[in-house]
């Protein structure tokens, strides 16, 4: 199957490799993207051929988040949301693996949190910056929740500070950190380490300890249709601080020292 915002590819091993590929955009996940990669996840759920998968990402960001760029008024549009995807992603019955450099933002930390290993470069970074565009991160909060706690979750969704790849270890949110030069060696000893494990005990494994989360990612939708009420992406705040992200300023409710 041919997609045009992600590049996928299956090895003899059963190592299913997806790489997002709107390098033009940080790889903001747009409906699209969303739309492919849900797409291409169900297809190798049901794959006996995929073992496992690895995602990763062209171009200078592993993902910019989602994408804030109007939506289409086009009826055959793909009409899927974050966290229609968030959650496929996390309750996926295989193995998965994230190799994250630049950065990972809003949506893009939520996708990494969602995978069973993630690995970054040193220079990568994290961040929940969604408040500082007038925003409420609503359907990211609980997969970075499990991932990060409610004490460095308050921090960083609050601020929308970077969290830098060696601190995303000490948070819980890295597994491993590996430069370019070691990246292929790292994933080599992972993809073996996986294929050691039985598929169906895999697929049973995730499930049971899906099953115990403190945060139910089922909730994500909830999440995102729960949020403060009158923060969605057309109030007044979201629109200057969208406008003043495009035009790399600081929003009007920044005081300056």
């Amino acid at each position: 199957m041919a997609f045009e915002t992600i590049v996928t590819d299956l090895s003899n091993r059963g190592v299913a490799t997806i790489t997002l590929n709107r390098p033009d955009r940080g790889n903001a996940l747009s409906s699209q993207m969303l739309s492919e990669l849900i797409t291409h996840l169900a297809a190798l759920a049901d794959d006996p051929k995929s073992r496992l998968v690895v995602i990763t990402a062209n171009g200078k960001h592993f993902c910019s988040g989602a994408d804030v760029a109007p939506k289409s008024d086009d009826p055959a549009a793909p009409k899927v949301s974050l966290s229609d995807f968030l959650q496929d992603l996390d309750q996926f019955p295989k193995p998965v693996i994230c190799y994250v450099h630049g950065g990972a933002i809003g949506a893009g930390a939520a996708l990494a949190a969602c995978c069973d290993v993630t690995l970054a470069d040193p220079e990568a970074f994290f961040s929940v910056p969604e408040v500082r565009l007038g925003i409420v991160p609503g359907g990211v909060v609980p997969v970075l929740l499990r991932a990060l706690g409610p004490r460095n979750l308050r921090r960083y969704a609050l601020s929308g500070e970077r969290i830098k790849a060696p601190q995303a270890i000490a948070l819980g949110l890295v597994h491993e950190v590996h430069a370019a030069d070691t990246r292929e060696a790292a994933l080599a000893d992972l993809i073996d380490a996986f294929l050691l494990g039985a598929p169906g005990a895999q697929a049973l494994t995730k499930a049971q300890i899906g099953s115990f989360d403190d945060v139910s990612v089922r909730e994500m939708k909830q999440g995102a249709q729960h949020r403060a009420p009158g923060h969605g992406i057309k109030t007044p705040e979201a629109q200057e601080g969208i406008a003043a992200f495009k035009e790399k300023r600081k929003p009007n409710w920044y005081v300056a020292p």
